[in-house]
């Protein structure tokens, strides 16, 4: 019987990770190659000893699974990945398509879903199925022709076959299938699904095979006893959740193609090509030998070998250790091994001396230390400065330094250059300890973004990526948890060491960073927006914003009265103690109990659909849908933003300080966090109450907000430069009433409300690639019309159409996308085999552009407007940026002139083929001058 192998690639790639993670491989430019390296040799291993007709490598897709709109919470305990395995990934795709090795990604799918799919078709199709897997809840989908690969314990390259038998000898039960009821019961830490308290794998075990499934336990319920009966009978929501998180998907939208899925060759010069980038000298000279192939000699680093063997315990795979899979390891830098002079500087002469050295210099790196993460309120514990490599110096804030001497006038001395990680926090730390920073600024951060915003911009990544380097955990110096000291109770020398390499490796990281940057031609793009903006986002969150607290704490006292009524009318409906937040009880309700449809949709697990898209399309059925609506929004409302605010008033200042990402989004647009300003609702009556709790302080002050108007499809014209597009908004036309006037042939004064929304849809839907079945789910109309609205959009504006066929195109050949600007987004999937994936890629690419180009304008009319502020001495203060809008809180007796000069700075940002237009209006809260 022909083999079909499909292998779940995070995995064994978390596995190959973490097995060496104390002494991990790099190549000549320091990337961490371990994790490349072991799966590229398995993938080897299983070709060579188990000859499969047939193979397929499935990943988890970008943005997570359906799980996490099922349970928000799901997987939501977990670390972030780490930076080298996500660098990681990007070099095993193209390894796996030299090797002619299918990947396997659905959107929306984990690779659980896309292997347990694809096992059932290949076994259908008369094929013998390996599931290679670590992973228990595969055991599911074990069935005659269906079997596990799993890794041995202790051991890399051991591994176990888990047939159907053994997976119903190990749980006692008669059918793989029953794995699913003893896992929702079990629960998954790892994965946050919620099981049964008391209940661990063994009481699983036993529960299941004594009463069958979980539905037989319930059946059964009188003869369990004390707390476990108690639990489980209380757990019934919860078990019916992880129930569906647990259940792999066996319908995934995926191609079963075994012409695809068949193995032949890899492309030997590709792979050879790939593995040299890689410093994979013995893997090159396996593939010679195998295949015959005599490559151009080439010289490649070799890491050093170590005969010693250590073993590390991963907390995602405890039960597996490190053996002996690698052949090729090698020794990074560290502290310990490196030549380094770092000193302690703790006199006032020895201060003045290092800042004479600083101003011959004319430039230098520094880093701060604090007592927290807070820049406005925690203290200063030292600064560290570095002028050359493996060079560097700490001065404590004990006292014995006078800070605002020789040091405060190097660090406000505009000729001389500052270099920093994330500058703009010791920016904000120095500001509220009296000093100003002046001068050029190079943040290593933001230049990694910049080259590529796709990699990891963290430090400690940068350091093991660019400089084979790694560096002292911060950890290591405070503790973890509850134990956690602050810096300023570190060991003083621990601290010198710690401090010194921050700012001796980010000096370092400068010199590469730089360099490449400029070779890639993105140098004008960091110098006239991202590091001019750095100071105009540390005036604004050191400024932060005045909230009415009084305001905010009595409504939430109202919506917390709203829900109770609201819960108190659904119960009353359902004639039972429902509970309003669980999914499956309110589906229960609405389609077993009221019957508000005769065919009501279901989930992939077969549960009821609840979700609010579907309960909106369902709102006029019955009045009880509305009400779950409203409740469901208000308590989002409440926890989410009013009560998060409220805890986010700072003491000292009394106002709001968020912070702004300016290295974060793969568009160039800033976020924010501690709040997430991008998400404060204002859609609704309710939501809007927010907006108004954000107030100017004073009444000698008001807000002034100003807003682009549809500064995106002004963009959009600009790319295009269609005629038609550009004349509509030159002529100050309403662009979806003159839309709507084009595609409809009417005059625009006779275009209706209803032909108006139709444009205005396709407008903003159209030029981000939208498809008719998508642009009819938004729209709630026919796809039929959507066909026609589409093809009569383009008709009227053929040079968008081409514009965003010439994107795509352009995309394709380069694999990124760019903004005027030239800030570029990466598109790995443009060219995807896969059609889903290749057309979310699309539709990036004709987005990015558009979107990354407002992001980059909104940019530049911030930095104008700071520096005429500043230029004219004004009190007034930029204190929000959201979406197209920024916010100001402006002396009365400034008005006329702020009004003015924001006009002028956002209106002449960017010199367009076609008007920015800013709408700019002015109150004493955010809510009635948006």
């Amino acid at each position: 019987m022909k083999k079909l192998f499909l292998i779940d690639a995070f995995a064994l790639i978390f596995r190959f990770y973490y097995a060496f993670i104390s002494r991990p491989m790099r190549n000549s430019e320091g990337l961490n190659t371990s994790a490349i390296y072991g799966f590229t040799k398995f993938i080897n291993e299983i070709l060579e000893k188990e000859k499969p007709e047939y193979i397929g490598v499935a990943f988890d897709p970008r943005g997570g699974s359906f799980r996490k709109r099922v349970y928000p919470l799901y997987k939501a305990n977990r670390s972030a990945t780490p930076e080298d395995i996500i660098a990681s990934v990007p070099y095993i795709k193209r390894i796996l398509e030299q090797m002619q090795i299918p990947i396997l990604e659905v959107p929306d799918y984990e690779a659980d879903d896309v292997i347990g799919t694809m096992a059932k078709l290949g076994a259908r199709n008369g094929l013998d199925v390996y599931m290679v897997t670590p992973d228990k809840d595969y055991g599911q989908l074990i069935e005659d022709n269906i079997k596990m690969y799993k890794p041995r314990k202790g051991g890399m390259d051991s591994f176990e076959i888990v047939t159907k038998e053994a997976i119903c000898q190990k749980y006692s039960i008669d059918d793989p299938i029953k794995v699913i009821d003893i896992l929702a019961l079990w629960g998954d830490v790892s994965d946050n699904v919620p099981g049964v308290v008391g209940v661990g794998e063994k009481s699983a075990i036993k529960l299941v095979s004594t009463y069958g499934n979980i539905d037989g336990i319930y059946e059964n319920i009188d003869k369990l006893k004390g707390k476990q009966k108690e639990n489980i009978e209380s757990s019934r929501e919860s078990l019916a959740l992880a129930k569906e998180l647990v259940t792999i998907v066996l319908d995934v939208p995926i191609e079963f193609s075994l012409e695809k899925l068949l193995y032949e060759q890899p492309d030997v010069c590709g792979l050879i090509d790939v593995y040299r980038e890689l410093s994979f000298a013995t893997l090159i000279k396996d593939l010679e030998i195998k295949c015959g192939y005599v490559s151009v000699p080439a010289t490649i680093p070799q890491p050093a070998k170590q005969n010693n063997s250590i073993t590390t315990q991963s907390l995602l795979f405890p039960e597996y250790e490190t053996a002996s899979l690698f052949e090729e390891e090698s020794i990074y830098q560290t502290l310990e091994s490196t030549t380094h002079t770092y000193t302690l500087v703790d006199t006032q002469k020895d201060a003045d001396l290092l800042a004479d050295l600083i101003e011959m210099k004319k430039e230098f790196c520094f880093d701060t230390e604090t007592t927290g993460l807070n820049p406005i309120c925690d203290e200063l514990v030292g600064i560290s400065i570095s002028l050359e490599k493996n060079k560097a110096y700490y001065l404590p804030n004990n006292g014995k330094i006078d800070f605002s001497k020789r040091i405060k006038q190097v660090f406000e001395d505009k000729a001389i250059t500052k270099i920093g990680q994330n500058i703009k926090f010791d920016i904000l730390v120095l500001k509220s300890f009296g000093i100003e920073v002046n001068g050029r600024l190079f943040d290593t951060m933001i230049i990694q973004y910049l080259i590529n915003p796709d990699l990891g911009n963290g430090m400690d990544y940068m350091a093991l990526s660019h400089l084979g380097y790694q560096t002292i955990k911060i950890e290591e110096l405070i503790g973890k948890g509850v134990k956690q000291i602050t810096m300023k109770d570190v060991d003083i020398n621990k601290v010198v060491e710690y401090a010194c390499e921050d700012a001796d490796i980010t000096l370092q990281l400068k010199e590469i960073l730089w360099d490449e940057l400029c070779k890639k031609g993105l140098s004008d793009l960091y110098n006239n927006i991202e590091e001019p903006l750095i100071k105009v986002l540390a005036d604004m969150e050191y400024a932060g914003v005045k909230v009415d607290q009084n305001l905010l704490q009595d409504y939430s006292v109202v919506l917390s009265e709203d829900l109770a009524k609201i819960e108190l009318q659904i119960r009353e409906v359902a004639g039972e103690n429902i509970n309003i937040n669980s999914a499956k009880q309110i589906g229960e309700l609405l389609f077993d109990k009221l019957k508000i449809t005769d065919k009501p949709k279901k989930t992939k697990t077969k549960q009821y659909k609840t979700d609010e898209e579907y309960l909106l399309s369902l709102k006029d059925k019955h009045e009880v849908v509305e009400l779950i609506l409203e409740y469901r929004g208000l308590k989002k409302l409440l926890s989410t933003y009013i009560l998060s605010i409220i805890q986010l008033i700072n003491p000292i200042t009394k106002r709001v300080h968020t912070t702004y990402n300016q290295a974060l989004t793969r568009t160039g647009r800033l976020s924010s966090n501690n709040p997430n300003l991008q998400n404060i609702p204002i859609r609704t009556s309710r939501g809007e109450i927010i907006r108004k709790a954000f107030v100017a302080d004073g009444d000698s002050k008001v807000i002034v907000a100003a807003d682009y108007s549809q500064v995106e499809l002004r963009i959009m014209a600009h790319l295009s430069q269609d005629k038609a597009m550009i004349e509509a908004f030159v002529n100050n036309e309403d662009i979806h009433s003159s839309t709507a006037a084009k595609i409809y042939k009417k005059p625009i004064t006779e275009v209706t409300k209803s032909e108006r929304s139709n444009a205005k849809g396709a407008n903003f839907g159209i030029i981000y690639g939208i498809s008719e079945f998508g642009l009819a789910n938004n729209m709630g109309i026919k796809r039929s019309e959507a066909q026609k609205l589409i093809a009569g959009y383009f008709d009227n504006y053929p040079d968008v159409k081409k514009y965003m066929e010439e994107t795509v195109s352009k995309a394709r050949e380069c694999g990124y996308a760019e903004t005027i600007y030239h800030r570029r987004r990466f598109l790995e999937d443009i060219n995807s085999g896969n059609a889903n994936i290749r057309s979310f890629a699309e539709r990036n690419a004709i987005n990015a552009p558009i979107q990354g180009s407002a992001a980059d304008i909104m940019k530049l009319a911030m930095i104008s407007l700071h520096n005429k502020i500043k230029e004219e001495g004004l009190t007034t203060k930029m204190i929000l940026q959201v979406h197209d809008e920024l916010v100001l809180e402006v002396e009365k007796s400034e008005l006329e002139r702020v009004i003015e000069i924001t006009r002028e700075s956002m209106s002449m940002a960017a010199n367009l083929s076609v008007p920015l237009t800013v709408d700019i209006r002015h109150a004493d809260n955010w809510l009635d001058a948006h």
